[in-house]
């Protein structure tokens, strides 16, 4: 990790890029070795700052405008463009608990196409009464879509909660070639 000194205490400094998606303006924040640290919605981007200040402290990172495109960012672009695969390899650098870890290394294995639930999660994690706990390390995130917690579903196939919306979800889904059930139309 580059850090800088700043008052005796380190700073970790990190490059910000906006990549413009048909979702929608999103932020991708890498380190100094290209390691995605942060990926959200610019009209998220206050939980991105909650979620980088809870991995790195308060005051323990910096961002800077990127000079070039990172690795990530293209992958990225390869995956809106078709390429659901390109964002399987882009390599992760996250803060989090143990057990947030292990719950996002699970939801990495998840392929491009495919979903689960809460509950099987818990269950591929050996911890098949933590489905709340998963639900809560899933929420926390730093680095959707690369870190597919979208592709987590109800166990009756419906979508659920997704920290950039339901429609991005089901968005996201459909591009990956997951067949939803159809919408009902309202009364």
């Amino acid at each position: 990790m580059a850090r800088n000194a700043r008052n005796g205490s380190n700073v970790l400094v990190l490059r910000l890029e906006r990549v413009s998606t048909v979702l929608g303006d999103m932020l991708v924040v890498t380190d100094e070795r290209d390691a995605l640290r942060a990926l959200d919605w610019l009209n998220f981007e206050d939980r991105m700052h909650r979620l980088l200040r809870l991995h790195s402290g308060v005051g323990g990172y910096r961002l800077v405008q990127a000079a070039d495109q990172s690795a990530a960012r293209q992958s990225l672009e390869k995956y809106f463009a078709g390429d659901v695969r390109a964002i399987d390899e882009i390599s992760v650098e996250t803060g989090g608990t143990p057990f947030q870890r292990e719950v996002w290394s699970a939801l990495r294995k998840i392929p491009a196409g495919k979903t689960t639930s809460y509950g099987l999660l818990a269950t591929e994690i050996d911890r098949p009464n933590a489905i709340r706990a998963v639900g809560m390390a899933n929420g926390s995130n730093p680095v959707g879509i690369v870190v597919p917690c979208h592709r987590v579903i109800g166990k009756d196939s419906s979508l659920t909660g997704y920290g950039g919306g339901l429609e991005r979800k089901r968005w996201l889904l459909e591009h990956e070639g997951v067949l939803l059930p159809t919408r009902s139309a309202a009364p």
